[in-house]
């Protein structure tokens, strides 16, 4: 049975005690929910691969209390040093060479010389990784492939009685995964998620290079078909055909709406909700309306089209 927490006092001294122990534990972030298992047990590591029936070759962010966390199992060059100072605490995750004695699982990594590291901004996550002590690898808290969790409901939708607890701490605010960069190199944009591409680019002052296409995922992010409803999605349509249901951004007239205003901060929140919802309604054909692609755009369209991808 999965334990339902609250996020006070003694809620996160269970959550960290289950982490501790070896369990898994869901946890709000402000991008989305996590499934978080103390990143040095390989045990607890490989619980979370059953748990979301994920493929073994495709790695794992460990999430960290602190920059001085970090640095003790990642090299951290200038370029993250800028990168952190603005954006950490944050939705930014950063693919970094890992230090060979960090002492993190290797199936954390897949088997990579990297490690993808954040700093969430959740108050409820810091307070987490805090009372938990050690680094946490934490996936999004669903089944593999199926659509991000944004609530504690989703992830007991999907993992209930697979997992020790879920830690419920509200809505995500931001509602799409963070984003990925690849810092082994020329700074990489690996997956575009909560912090624009734009700003980054700002931040480093030069633009982002494209990520090399790969068989296998150099970061988590990377699967073809991901974030999937069950309805199969048909995207950048203007109306809906016969049979389908309308996921609608903008001034259109449509059972859901990503934001009605155009808002594209507002359509990033409610974009896995409203395919939780579509899941739930028992919508088989979803045409989305087109979304502008740029700024938190790119991390939507991203998600929409992996979502509509021929399922593996």
């Amino acid at each position: 049975m999965t334990e339902t927490l609250l996020p006070d006092a003694a809620g996160l001294a269970r959550a960290a005690a289950l982490l501790r122990e070896g369990q898994l534990v869901a946890f709000p972030t402000e991008t989305v929910y996590g499934l978080g298992a103390d990143a040095t047990n390989g045990a607890a590591v490989a619980g979370i691969y059953a748990a979301k029936g994920r493929p073994s070759f495709n790695p794992l962010i460990v999430h960290v209390a602190s920059l001085a966390q970090a640095a003790r199992l990642v090299e951290i060059g200038p370029e993250a040093e800028r990168l952190a100072s603005a954006f950490w605490p944050g939705a930014l995750t950063l693919v970094l060479p890992a230090r060979a004695d960090n002492g993190i699982a290797s199936l954390a990594s897949a088997g990579l010389p990297t490690l993808g590291i954040r700093l969430p901004a959740h108050p409820v996550a810091r307070q987490l990784l805090e009372a938990t002590g050690r680094p946490v690898a934490a996936p999004s808290a669903n089944p593999s492939g199926r659509v991000s969790p944004t609530t504690a409901a989703h992830v007991l939708s999907g993992l209930s009685g697979q997992i020790s607890a879920v830690l419920d701490g509200g809505p995500c605010p931001v509602g799409v995964e963070s984003t990925i960069l690849g810092l082994t190199g020329a700074p990489t944009l690996l997956r575009a998620g909560g912090i624009p591409a734009e700003a980054i680019e700002a931040c480093l002052g030069a633009p982002l290079a494209a990520p090399p296409a790969y068989d296998t995922p150099s970061s988590p992010g990377q699967l073809a078909s991901h974030y999937a409803p069950s309805g199969t999605l048909r995207l950048n349509a203007a109306a809906p055909r016969p049979g389908e249901t309308l996921l609608g951004f903008g001034p259109v007239d449509a059972p859901l709406n990503l934001s009605p205003s155009g808002d594209l901060t507002e359509a990033a929140a409610t974009l896995f909700s409203h395919l939780h919802a579509l899941d739930a309604q028992g919508a088989t054909h979803i045409a989305v309306s087109p979304i502008p692609d740029h700024g938190l755009g790119r991390a939507i369209n991203d998600r929409l089209r992996r979502a509509a991808a021929p399922r593996r």
